[in-house]
């Protein structure tokens, strides 16, 4: 199957995408290494039908409109487990948070599976359709702001500028030695 490339130049900086025919498949933030195995074997073509869409896409989130994964064929590559996690992250709206604890117990009433919150937060951390799968609306228990590929600056930006009091969230605590975990807490 043919793979498509584009940049789109947004506020935050160059956003790549990656599409197939009729999906995209990858989104990298500014800063975050787009996928070399991916990226190889695709040829840049702007004019791609699923490019075209999420460009427009991101016009319109970069304007304070408020569209919807929904509104893109998305084809996320990855286990079913992570496909589940995506599928509810994309049910988060716009301007609005939830925590990983609670897709885990959400996920767990469907499936009728335990999961703990980290096995979510390892599903979240490997969306490949970053921003578009609204993965930055996840936060981790008590309000920490915990893991993001783009940085959790980037992550608080999103939020505010969705109308998200980022004041009232935190960044994780630290643990031995001074060092910043991006998993604590979720």
């Amino acid at each position: 199957m043919a793979l498509y490339t584009a940049t789109y130049d947004s506020p935050l900086g160059p956003i790549f995408l990656a599409a197939e025919e009729e999906a995209l498949v990858a989104l990298w933030l500014p800063g975050q290494m787009p996928d070399a195995r991916l990226t190889a074997q695709a040829q840049p073509r702007a004019d791609a039908p699923p490019l075209k869409a999420a460009r427009e896409w991101l016009d319109r989130y970069f304007c304070g409109g408020r569209p919807t994964p929904q509104e893109l064929a998305l084809a996320p590559r990855g286990s079913a487990f992570r496909q589940r996690v995506w599928q509810r992250l994309c049910r988060i709206p716009y301007g609005q948070v939830t925590t990983y604890g609670e897709i885990a117990r959400e996920l767990a009433a469907e499936t009728g599976t335990r999961m703990s919150a980290q096995a979510v937060g390892g599903a979240v951390g490997h969306n490949p359709i970053s921003l578009i799968i609204p993965c930055h609306r996840v936060i981790g228990a008590g309000g920490n702001l915990v893991g993001y590929a783009g940085g959790l600056a980037l992550k608080k930006r999103l939020l505010k500028y969705e109308g998200i009091a980022v004041q009232m969230l935190h960044d994780p605590p630290q643990q031995g030695g001074g060092k910043r975990t991006e998993t604590t807490d979720r």
